[in-house]
């Protein structure tokens, strides 16, 4: 027996966890009060947590370092003949046509995009405007050349992102004029390659992807010297990025190099040697791209999303021309599905982590149809640093996992042991999410706010992150590693829970505050099969012998979805949360205060809403000190 009235089911001990303190009523007068955690079928004690266990469906515990890449004999590179081979490698020397002339540049498909963009979008590019994470802007006063753009705009603009949106807000005769007056505009600006955010090897690969995949939009002019123009200008690209793919920023940038270069070869005439050199670059690229589990190595959901749309809009290429797609394709597809679906609400969108606003259920949904996929998420993505449970209505997930490692980082945040919660369509507990989404409605200056611990709903000590928050999407030293143990609890027959639920716990701990505090974080969440009801606890553990002496501040934060309102409780110690649904849940702390702050929070389009946060703060002593807390559903 692991638990009073329950038994262990997966997992065996991880730490010497304390027993949390007693969660109080909201008042006296309370007509349901909450149960004392210490009576509770769930509370866990040091007694029964360190009983055997033996089970051989368990889910061990242990040490989760940043992600290492599939091995490249999991993802070797495709098989051909040795004519195919001799091509290649002349190809890679530089010889673009070993054998034969060159004929002319031409398209020898039409690529059906396989993926719809945003109407709304769409339909301001052909009043003149961009419109991204909700912010328009007029086209004719945007920098197409030169380091001037904001992120979001840069890779919207120069990365020519903007031509599925256009495609899906009006018929091609209506849009083709647009496409073609900005494209003219773009060419304008950026006559040659410099160094400039324009020839950035991800823009680069996507513009040329997205030119092969619109190619309709751009081409269906009368005017032949503009079309002779793009078409020179389509070879004249792609052949840069051949001797340029290796220089990418990052992995992702270099998978969309290799797509689009693989691309080329299938679409334009005498293509062969070009998709036969980009076959090999990008399953290779793939295989440094994603972990063990599916997850790319950013760990961020905005990059997984990327990746996918980019294979997907890769195998319409070969449809178009009839030809067998790269069965690593569909094998990339089924790793990456599962991991992203993790992420997912009761409404059906993403959580906000690593930069990521509240994407939403439809573009998920078109996604997934799109892909082909059929799958469920994957509940432990241990190697992408996710944990997800579900009971009832509701939703968990959990950052178990240290943030990506510099190189891989791309607006990369310090949210290690942060979770969101949810139940049904509303959310209770998030992040604040949106760094990724900076320049649009969120101004630029909250970006690295946005990327800090204290957005997150985490625990910091004197305001520091527990890993360092670099400038353009970098993180430093930290969280290097982090330890999870995850098991479920289930009623036995005896004791306070027999008649009641099991549940799931998962306990993680990170280092990201030894070397300066020389203390370790340890939280423990523990959610009801039922789903009405989720304890924690917080625990700051000496990472020595011996505890460093003084005092520090602590704070919990607690951010809070929108639209929920707040009654605090008389002793301060409580608070309730009235949810749009009619639903009202309880959250208690064990021993100090509850405060409430001012909040934001960025949803699928970018765009901040205002809300608040619950905050626990207290001094403690650096030898240590645990932390209470219960989330519990009153109706």
């Amino acid at each position: 027996m692991g638990v009073d009235g329950f038994a262990m089911v997966e997992g065996r001990p991880a730490g010497d966890a304390r027993p949390p303190n007693p969660a109080l009523p909201l008042n006296t007068t309370q007509e349901e009060p909450l149960a004392d955690l210490n009576d509770s079928p769930l509370h866990v004690d040091e007694t029964h947590a360190r009983a055997p266990i033996a089970n051989p469906d368990m889910i061990e515990p242990g040490v989760v370092e940043p992600g290492r890449a599939l091995a490249l004999a999991d993802f070797a590179p495709p098989a051909i003949g040795a004519g195919d081979r001799l091509v290649r490698f002349a190809y890679r020397l530089g010889l673009s046509h070993p054998f034969r002339k060159r004929s002319k540049t031409r398209l020898t498909a039409t690529v059906m995009n396989p993926l719809p963009g945003d109407a709304a979008a769409g339909k301001a590019l052909r009043s003149g405007h961009f419109l991204i994470h909700g912010f328009r802007s007029a086209i004719a006063d945007t920098a197409f050349s030169g380091p001037r753009l904001p992120p979001p705009f840069e890779r919207l603009v120069h990365g020519f992102r903007w031509l599925r949106d256009l495609e899906s807000g009006g018929t091609r005769a209506q849009c083709a004029q647009v496409a073609e007056r900005i494209l003219a505009t773009w060419l304008t600006a950026n006559p040659k390659p410099d160094g400039t955010p324009a020839w950035d090897v991800g823009n680069v690969g996507h513009r040329l992807l997205n030119w092969i995949t619109h190619a309709p939009l751009l081409l269906s002019g009368q005017d032949r010297a503009f079309r002779s123009k793009v078409l020179h200008t389509l070879e004249d690209t792609a052949r840069w990025l051949d001797r340029h793919v290796g220089k990418a920023e990052d992995r992702l940038a270099e998978v969309a190099g290799w797509a689009a270069i693989t691309a080329t070869g299938l679409i334009l005439s005498d293509g062969k040697a070009r998709r036969l050199y980009g076959e090999a670059g990008l399953v290779r690229a793939l295989g440094e791209l994603v972990g063990d589990d599916g997850g790319v190595l950013s760990r961020s959901p905005l990059c997984q999303i990327e990746a996918i749309e980019l294979l997907l809009s890769l195998r319409a290429c070969y449809e178009a021309v009839r030809a067998e797609p790269l069965p690593q394709i569909q094998t990339m597809l089924n790793l990456l599905l599962p991991p992203l679906l993790a992420l997912l609400h009761g409404d059906g969108g993403l959580g906000n982590w690593q930069g990521s606003g509240a994407i939403s259920a439809q573009r998920i949904d078109e996604l997934v149809k799109a892909s082909g996929v059929r799958t469920r998420p994957l509940r432990d993505a241990r190697q992408w640093g996710y944990q997800r449970a579900t009971a009832g209505r509701s939703v968990l997930q959990f950052d178990a996992g240290p943030p990506p490692a510099a190189r891989q980082a791309r607006d990369g945040c310090a949210s290690t042991l942060a979770f969101e919660f949810s139940h049904g369509a509303d959310r209770l507990i998030v992040n604040c999410g949106g760094a990724a989404f900076a320049g649009g409605m969120i101004p630029l200056r909250l970006e690295q706010g946005l990327r800090a611990t204290a957005a997150h709903s985490t625990l910091t000590i004197d305001d520091f992150n527990s890993t360092a928050v670099l400038i353009n999407g970098r993180l430093g030293s930290g969280v290097s590693e982090v330890e999870v143990d995850r098991r479920t609890l289930s009623p036995d027959g005896n004791g306070p829970g027999a008649a009641g639920s099991g549940a799931t716990r998962i306990e993680a701990s990170h280092n990201g505050y030894v070397s300066r505090y020389g203390l370790t974080h340890r939280r423990i969440l523990i959610l009801r099969d039922d789903g009405t009801e989720l304890r924690g606890e917080d625990l700051l553990v000496p990472a020595g012998r011996k505890g460093k002496r003084g005092m520090i501040g602590v704070a919990l934060r607690f951010h809070l979805g929108p639209h929920i309102e707040l009654a605090v409780s008389t002793d301060g110690k409580g608070v309730t949360l009235a949810l749009p649904d009619g639903s009202l849940w309880q959250f208690r702390s064990g021993r100090d205060a509850v405060t409430v702050e001012e909040s934001l929070w960025a949803d699928g389009q970018g765009r901040p809403l205002g809300t608040r946060q619950l905050v626990i703060a207290a001094k403690v002593p650096r030898s240590g000190e645990s932390f209470s807390w219960l989330l519990k559903k009153m109706r």
